[in-house]
């Protein structure tokens, strides 16, 4: 038998419920201020936080303007970010975040309680945690990255001071949260996604092996770029605000929230980008397309728009930007010919060191990959022209043919950032980089071939003479082709036996630029003589190896040196600034193969 229970709840009932819930939140939300305080009402005490505090925290959901948010204080977790670095536990509350929860993007949003402010929501609990809970990084904290930050806080003296731990004397004890119950692994900043604009996933992939681990979500094409695109709005606490890694025909931005703002500088995100300390990159204004609420990644999408600034500093606690101030940037332009319609990309990278030779790395590669005319055949062949403030231009370049390791696009990038690497990166470099111009020639054919032998046309030669060595070269996929190369011979050759290298050109540069001792880096002047004499990848080496010392001064090889010279350079041995092999590297001839050419092959003849 089947028997009804009657709860005396009617349909009609159910609806009026459901209004007055909605009728109370919307009445809860209509109570939050509108807009944030101004920077001029101050800060919360430390000192005074409690659990079960109240207050109103600000981010962007959509457009430009922050929304109001709620925000339940839960307790202090004392020393959880690092000795003296405390971090307030939150809970936010309203339909918006407890619908998306905590969401890559909205570290740096800004909390206040009774009108003064609290600090930054920075840091999500857990990975998949069902409530919409956040770490706050305190404003003290804070303020000590802004320069000249007790101006700051004297400019709002009358406001209770900071304290970095609470008063026993002074403050009840807090009802905390236990600490053992939080794992410290599972507190980490909130993610900021580093977005790629105009990158495809390989780009993206590559970016993600050579970078620096940065802390930051890489993903490709999650967003746009504006930036001759005025947004009249102002910056205010809870504005998104995005800084640049790379900007112009493709963009690399990372976002967050700005925290606090005065006439000259704001605060942001309550944690670091990168943690590199002082940096120089452009600060723009952000328009949140929308905010995609995900319980694996939720994230707002975002078009960057006008400059106002440069970010200055990147710390543990905060990032600080100084309006009117312009970013250090390396412009580079990557010209390509060979195609129907020549194309030119023109972007600028950011100047630092973590950052700036995968960037461009990464620039090149994406340049390649988004030709209509690529294809798994194409060559590239590359000339590369870097200019350093007070010192000659540096040329470098090569062929770069597919392989079976990598397609040629991709060994075309690795090859111009290791060499721009060489130089970016030498610790003796005071002046800046002014310009990166990379020239690019598409070439539809697989350029790749292989010495197979070489021999001598005489087994016995004699001082001064004239001889033939041939050389068989096999391309790749193509009909072996014999090359001939008449080098004439010393005047002076002792009798016995003499060895000739052949070889390509990678083979001859190990042998005449050896590396110095303990892998010490050149100065900037021997660095670029030793870049402007690499030798070509596609020609073929003739060279002759004397049993006589040879030096490598200042990225200079000194072939022959003689013994006398050899005693006088040892005192710079051993001041590790000259490298002495027992053979000497003397160039006899080369000649072009066109092709990516790899092998090398001893020949020893004997002098009479």
């Amino acid at each position: 038998m089947l028997y009804s229970v009657d709860v005396g709840i009617r349909p009609k009932d159910i609806v009026l419920l459901i209004f007055f819930g909605a009728s109370a939140f919307a009445a809860q939300t209509a109570s939050l201020p509108a807009v944030p305080p101004p920077s001029t009402a101050g800060f919360y005490p430390l000192d005074q936080v409690h659990r079960g505090l109240h207050g109103v925290a600000y981010t962007v959901f959509e457009g430009v303007n922050p929304e109001p948010m709620s925000v339940q204080i839960l307790g202090l977790l004392h020393n959880a970010l690092g000795p003296g670095q405390d971090m307030i536990l939150a809970r936010l509350e309203g339909a918006k975040p407890e619908y998306t929860g905590v969401v890559a993007g909205m570290s740096g949003s800004p909390v206040y309680i009774d009108g003064k402010l609290l600090g930054a929501i920075s840091y999500r609990i857990g990975a998949f945690s069902k409530e919409p809970i956040a770490g706050i990084t305190p404003i003290g904290q804070m303020l000590e990255v802004a320069h000249q930050s007790s101006d700051l806080i004297a400019a709002n003296s009358s406001s209770p001071s900071f304290s970095q731990t609470a008063s026993v004397k002074d403050t009840p004890p807090l009802p905390a949260v236990n600490q053992e119950t939080v794992e410290t692994s599972a507190i980490r900043p909130m993610d900021m996604p580093l977005v790629f604009n105009g990158f495809s996933q390989e780009a993206l992939d590559l970016w993600k092996e050579h970078s620096p681990a940065l802390g930051l979500s890489a993903v490709a094409g999650i967003g746009g770029s504006s930036s001759n695109e005025k947004q009249p709005e102002p910056i205010v606490p809870g504005s998104a605000v995005s800084a640049l890694l790379m900007r112009g025909d493709l963009e690399i931005a990372a976002t967050c929230t700005v925290t606090y703002v005065d006439p000259k500088q704001l605060l942001a995100c309550g944690h670091p980008i990168t943690q590199f300390g002082p940096v120089s990159m452009p600060m723009t204004k952000a328009q949140v397309v929308a905010t995609l609420p995900s319980p694996l990644y939720a994230f707002k999408i975002i078009n960057t728009t006008e400059t106002v600034g440069s970010f200055t500093e990147d710390r543990e606690s905060a990032i600080r930007g100084a309006f009117g101030q312009q970013a250090r940037m390396i412009p580079v332009t990557v010209n390509i010919t060979g195609e129907q319609t020549p194309r030119a990309l023109h972007i600028e990278v950011v100047d630092q060191p973590q950052i700036t030779p995968s960037a461009v790395m990464v620039a090149v590669f994406q340049a390649l990959m988004q030709r209509n005319t690529f294809t798994a055949e194409t060559s590239y062949r590359v000339r590369s022209t870097v200019n350093v403030s007070g010192y000659p231009a540096v040329h470098f370049g090569g062929l770069a043919a597919p392989s079976d390791m990598a397609p040629a696009n991709l060994l075309a990038a690795l090859m111009v950032g290791e060499r721009f690497s060489r130089l970016y990166d030498n610790a003796a470099r005071q002046t800046p980089i002014r310009s990166v111009d990379i020239e690019v020639e598409a070439i539809p054919k697989h350029l790749a071939a292989q010495l197979e032998s070489a021999q001598s046309t005489v087994p016995i030669v004699h001082p001064g003479e004239t001889i033939t060595i041939e050389a068989t070269i096999r391309p790749w996929r193509g009909e072996v082709r014999n090359v001939r190369i008449p080098i004439k011979l010393p005047e002076v050759l002792s009798e016995g036996h003499v060895r000739l290298l052949v070889s390509d050109g990678s083979t001859l540069d190990r042998i005449t630029q050896t590396t110095r001792f303990g892998n010490q880096d050149l100065d900037v002047a021997a660095t670029i003589e030793q870049l402007n004499s690499l030798h070509e990848n596609d020609r073929l080496y003739v060279t002759l190896l004397e049993p006589s010392p040879q030096a490598v001064l200042d990225g200079r090889t000194l072939s022959t040196v003689p013994m006398s010279m050899a005693n006088v350079l040892e005192p710079l041995r051993q001041n590790q600034k000259l490298t002495l092999n027992g053979e000497s590297a003397v160039p006899m001839a080369s000649v072009p193969i066109d092709n990516v050419l790899s092998g090398q092959q001893v020949l020893t003849l004997r002098v009479e």
